[in-house]
């Protein structure tokens, strides 16, 4: 019998010619998809660590010519990326910590069945996802609560995103009856309920919505440059895109003024950076930090994503 079991078994496994194709196919489309997306990134770290003579001539693929720390050590030296980091850093952690207990509270509330009223808040919240105040009434808000070039305008204005909220609400919904009706049985009270009960068995969708939050921290530019005019509170999306704007400017005076395209050359010779390599080297350093945390966070991610999207 176990060597009958045992055939049938390599005859369900054995794979036909399709079956190879199939596999051929995936291993290629995966391979392109790896890396296409992995060269940008390659590329930039390539130039970020290469010289600045050699940069300009072009040509850098996946690793540099002529290797130097020069534009690493540039960035460093510079007090305005040390403040700009730590406002990244500061708006980050601040921003998706407040951020996930506020939406996680409104996503608790909305999951309660004897919510009287829960249709009507629901579609409520929903309005501001389809429809926006628009730029100039959200400008002139911000003015009038006191919020322009403060830290808190990162904050207070991103304690709640809709469709994080729908992903928590979604998840919540999945968490058993039986574990708030036993806590309700023993007198705890709705806080109790949501801090001891739900969030230490919903890890995986609030570590996806601690990423969601942090991730749309640390690149957000828009917010900094609209409402922010202190260099003291700019983050690294700032100060990067001012590289890149410089970047972007002298080119277009080379390509204007080809005379001035020497001169530049010429004067930029024997340097052991520029604009291009610093703004390379600059986005590495603003990315690395995401970049090291995403695979911590991974593993959380799609469970979270999947589980909090059964129910809406």
């Amino acid at each position: 019998m176990t060597g009958v079991k045992e055939t049938k078994h390599k005859m369900k496994v054995k794979k036909v010619f399709s079956d190879y194709v199939i596999i051929v196919a995936m291993v290629v489309i995966m391979v392109v998809v790896f890396v296409t997306t992995l060269y940008p990134f390659l590329n930039s770290l390539a130039i970020s660590f290469n010289n600045a003579d050699d940069t300009v001539l072009g040509g850098i693929t996946i690793y540099p010519r002529i290797f130097t720390a020069a534009n690493y050590t540039q960035i460093f030296k510079n007090p305005t990326i040390w403040k700009a980091y730590g406002i990244t850093f500061a708006r980050t952690i601040v921003g998706a910590a407040a951020g996930l207990v506020v939406t996680g509270a409104l996503a608790f509330g909305l999951s309660r069945k004897n919510l009287a009223g829960r249709k009507f808040y629901t579609f409520f919240c929903l309005i501001p996802m389809y429809f926006g105040g628009g730029l100039i009434p959200t400008y002139f808000l911000i003015m009038n609560l006191g919020l322009y070039n403060t830290f808190w305008v990162y904050i207070i204005p991103n304690l709640v995103n809709i469709w994080n909220m729908i992903l928590m609400r979604s998840y919540f919904q999945s968490v058993p009856d039986a574990l708030e009706e036993s806590a309700r049985i023993d007198g705890a009270n709705y806080l109790t309920i949501f801090f001891k009960i739900y969030w230490p068995v919903s890890t995986p969708i609030i570590a996806t919505i601690a990423l969601y939050f942090g991730v749309f921290h640390w690149n957000d530019w828009f917010m900094p440059n609209i409402y922010i005019s202190s260099a003291d509170l700019k983050p690294m999306t700032s100060v990067l895109l001012g590289i890149i704007s410089e970047a972007s400017y002298a080119e277009r005076m080379a390509a204007t003024n080809p005379s001035g395209a020497s001169f530049a050359s010429e004067a930029g010779k024997g340097k052991q950076t520029n604009v291009r390599s610093i703004t390379m080297a600059t986005m590495i350093v603003s990315i690395l930090p995401i970049v090291i945390i995403y695979p911590f966070l991974q593993r959380f991610f799609l469970k979270g994503i999947m589980i909090g999207s059964i129910k809406g």
